[in-house]
Formats: structure tokens, C-alpha cells, sequence
């Protein structure tokens, strides 16, 4: 039995009332029915419990010192795939399927 790749999703949300954000999650969430078992979807709210994570995935975008001293942050709404920015807009449907599938291809 062979072991299908697992990717990580994460998009970066302020909160429901940011309509970029809430439709940005939406686009995903239609779409993870059809990969089941191969994406984990993480909706990161800095304005909440995912300060951290917001940090971390700016600072590997930007560095350290641009993210701490510049105030260089990942854009709002965005979308990382396994660490990696993919998207820092809303993409359609296809855009999306076809980054998963990239990314699940290796």
C-alpha cells in the first residue's frame, strides 16, 4: 500500500469581518473535499491564537530583522502551501487546484 503525500494549507486570516480573508477561506474549503486525506488546512488568525504562526511564515518570507525592525509582514489574506507562499489574493478555483496538485506531485 503505497503512502500519499500529505500537504499543509494555511491561509492567513484577520477575521470574518475582513471579506478578502472569509472568501479566501471559502476558495479552499470548496475545494478540500476532493483531497481528503492529502491536505491539512490551517486557517491562521493572528489576531488570535496564531500570532506564532503568522511570525514564523513572515520571517521565513522576509527575515528576522525585515519582520522585526521594518514591520515586513505576510500579506492579508494570503496562502502558504508546506511553508511557501502561493497566493496574496484570492485565486480561482483552478489557480488553487493546480498549485495542490503541484505541490502533491513534488
Amino acid at each position: 500500500m503505497s503512502v500519499s503525500k500529505r500537504i499543509l494549507v494555511e491561509v492567513m486570516y484577520k477575521a470574518d469581518y475582513c471579506l478578502p480573508c472569509f472568501y479566501m477561506d471559502e476558495t479552499v474549503r470548496e475545494i478540500l473535499p476532493k483531497y481528503k486525506d492529502q491536505v491539512e488546512y490551517q486557517k491562521v488568525n493572528f489576531l488570535g491564537n496564531g500570532k506564532k504562526r503568522f511570525l514564523e511564515l513572515s520571517c521565513e518570507l522576509f527575515g528576522k530583522e525585515n519582520v522585526y525592525k521594518n514591520c515586513r509582514l505576510a500579506p492579508i489574506p494570503s496562502l502558504f502551501i508546506d511553508g511557501r507562499l502561493i497566493f496574496d489574493a484570492i485565486p480561482p478555483l483552478f489557480e488553487l487546484e493546480e498549485a495542490i496538485e503541484e505541490a502533491l506531485a513534488g
